[in-house]
């Protein structure tokens, strides 16, 4: 009878987890869209309050299976949270949404930044912005800070945790101590290729050192806006076309849903939403055109794709309450990667030799400046969590500007963390997705993307959805250990080529 009970409370609290997922889920795709939502944020978690409770949360420990115990408590947890902070973060978004920098007659509201950095805004006026939205972030901080205070104080006091990334470890099952320190060696060992690589393009770009160029002029260098003339497509729909090679029509797949067309009232930020696995998953972005919108669609097909080829026949556990995602990132970093491939550049693109070499470069060059980003981040939020003082951005500051090269506003910090250290989670992916394209290349040769065996392989790998975490996926499926060799391999040949014109 114990047994039984057992089993119809984790059927109770899977259920009623995958009901609240897919209500948070349509809540953000309406958001997104610019669409009120069908009811008030509160009302997500109607009927559901019995559940929300420390109390339950600690009842999980007597489910008997490890995987389920571990993703149906923290399932519970970050609804726990979600409607623990939902007015104060409706509050800090509403504030958030009507702040804008005023630069030279325009307006640019927190959430356009990016797209106008990369898109419409030039080394002066980027200048600009940094000096309007420092005075920005002071205004915010109170906000941001009395966020992070609810979190950590609920983590530590009401739910038992030792400290933040104790908690993280726990819900993803990573050792972040070890993390840190390979990330800070990795860094070390990228650094002289990366700083003369970057420092050239600088200087051929805007004729000035690396030191004087802030975040904002890495996100206009970094979208590789440079060389958008010499897209040969207004916006990425008609690459879709790609992967009819591995027998698959992502326009018209089942279950998954692209909104990737220009429209008023959308979110800058590309999102993949997973409503239900596989059954609805949706891509959404808003294109600005040019080589970063291939990269962006291609990256959230990685996640889109392999969420609706996942095999429908699994545990709702294994499909929809995932506590980490870095193995969805291992596809999306490879699809991202193969968009801006030689064989895609040449034989998709019909890009001739000298600007596929070109293009090639930077994009690798870009990578590895994005990756030791992720890997800034990363240390300086560890180091953030671990007895700093949260409300000072000067270690985060110091931190992103030694490693990335660019200035960083001591004032953003917090606008910039990412929760949960998912940076560790792309870090962890990118080396995955290195690893994955070695092993394919292996097996298939250079023009693998290219091959229907390819298609054949990738979906195979996809149908395994969540049920295996990041390292035992990679050794059950004989794919090869996780490990920044690859990386390291391919950002070292940087050193070996010459910065083009």
């Amino acid at each position: 009878m114990t047994r039984k009970r057992s089993r119809n409370e984790v059927n109770r609290l899977t259920s009623a987890l995958q009901t609240l997922n897919t209500r948070l889920a349509r809540q953000a795709l309406s958001l997104w869209q610019g669409r009120a939502p069908a009811g008030s944020p509160d009302q997500i978690y109607d009927g559901f309050e019995d559940i929300l409770t420390p109390e339950t949360i600690a009842g999980v420990s007597g489910v008997p299976d490890k995987q389920a115990r571990i993703r149906i408590r923290h399932g519970l947890i970050d609804h726990y949270l979600q409607r623990r902070l939902m007015p104060h973060e409706t509050e800090m978004q509403a504030w958030s949404r009507g702040a804008a920098a005023h630069v030279d007659g325009e307006k640019i509201y927190f959430p356009e930044v990016i797209p106008w950095c990369q898109k419409s805004s030039t080394l002066l006026k980027r200048q600009r912005l940094q000096q309007e939205t420092g005075p920005l972030c002071k205004l915010l901080k109170p906000f941001a800070v009395n966020y992070w205070n609810i979190v950590l104080e609920t983590l530590t006091d009401e739910l038992g945790f030792d400290s933040y990334i104790d908690y993280c470890s726990r819900k993803k099952g990573l050792d972040y101590h070890r993390l840190y320190r390979e990330m800070k060696a990795l860094v070390a060992r990228t650094d002289d290729h990366y700083f003369a690589a970057m420092e050239a393009w600088s200087r051929r770009r805007f004729n000035r050192p690396l030191k004087e160029l802030s975040r904002f002029d890495a996100i206009y260098l970094l979208s590789l806006g440079q060389w958008d003339r010499l897209c040969p497509v207004d916006n990425p729909e008609p690459t879709l076309s790609f992967f009819s090679r591995w027998g698959l029509d992502p326009a018209h797949h089942p279950g998954l849903y692209l909104e990737i067309q220009p429209a008023a009232g959308k979110s800058a930020q590309a999102i993949s939403v997973m409503v239900r696995i596989p059954q609805e998953v949706h891509i959404l972005m808003r294109p600005e055109g040019g080589w970063i919108d291939l990269e962006t669609l291609w990256h959230e097909l990685g996640h889109g794709l392999s969420a609706v080829t996942t095999d429908p026949a699994l545990p709702v556990v294994d499909r929809e309450l995932a506590t980490a995602f870095n193995l969805s990132e291992v596809y999306a970093f490879l699809l991202q990667r193969i968009a801006l491939s030689r064989p895609v550049l040449e034989s998709v693109m019909g890009l001739p030799e000298k600007t596929v070499s070109t293009m090639i470069f930077y994009k690798d060059l870009k990578d590895l400046s994005v990756f030791r980003r992720y890997a800034a981040k990363f240390i300086s939020e560890y180091e953030m969590f671990s007895g700093s003082d949260l409300s000072d951005g000067r270690l985060y500051a110091d931190t992103m500007a030694r490693i990335t090269g660019f200035y960083h506003q001591p004032e953003s910090h917090l606008f910039d963390l990412v929760p949960e250290l998912y940076c560790a989670d792309y870090l962890l992916g990118w080396m995955g997705e290195a690893v994955l394209h070695n092993h394919l290349q292996c097996n298939l040769g250079c023009n693998w993307s290219q091959s229907p065996e390819a298609g054949k392989m990738l979906k195979g790998l996809w149908r395994q959805g969540n049920s295996l975490d990041i390292f035992s996926f990679f050794e059950a499926n004989g794919i090869g250990e996780l490990s920044p060799a690859p990386l390291l391999e391919r950002w070292g040949r940087l050193a070996d080529r010459p910065c083009p014109d």
